[in-house]
């Protein structure tokens, strides 16, 4: 099959499948006499397996990591389960970070009168580079945010 039927068997866009094969995901596609890509389904088994891949947040690195052990019938399933786990602390950390970051601007917002006035702590706070989080500044009281508001 071509690009186009691989990609809409697969759910992955043609550039995309282009975009692996130029990484060195996926090897380079066999190609037909007129110069088109020529996919199996087997390759489209790999895009899916990618494509999945990718939704779980693994980056190109670790798909490359899992699919090498996926290719490898003799693979040790705790070489797997150790690629997830790594990435799930990863995703974890990352998951603190953005609730962290939500946090502080949820403290922002509540101390933002959001009137006609000019003042915000909002713009405040983002102009000291380096400055203690709301949620930190909260222990010392955040009422100098609110007396600027």
């Amino acid at each position: 099959m071509n690009i186009g039927q691989a990609a809409r068997a697969s759910g992955v866009s043609a550039k995309m499948i282009r975009y692996y094969e130029q990484t060195g995901l996926i090897p380079k596609a066999d190609r037909k006499e007129s110069g088109y890509r020529d996919y199996s389904d087997a390759d489209v088994h790999r895009f899916r397996f990618i494509r999945r891949a990718r939704d779980l947040g693994f980056s190109v690195a670790e798909i490359q990591d899992l699919l090498s052990l996926w290719n490898d019938r003799s693979r040790q399933s705790a070489d797997v389960k150790r690629i997830a786990s790594t990435h799930i602390e990863e995703l974890n950390a990352r998951i603190a970070s953005l609730k962290q970051m939500s946090d502080t601007l949820q403290t922002l917002i509540a101390c933002c009168a959001g009137d006609d006035r000019p003042d915000c702590p909002i713009l405040a706070d983002l102009e000291e580079p380096g400055s203690p989080a709301p949620a930190a500044r909260a222990a010392g009281g955040v009422g100098h945010l609110r007396s600027r508001a």
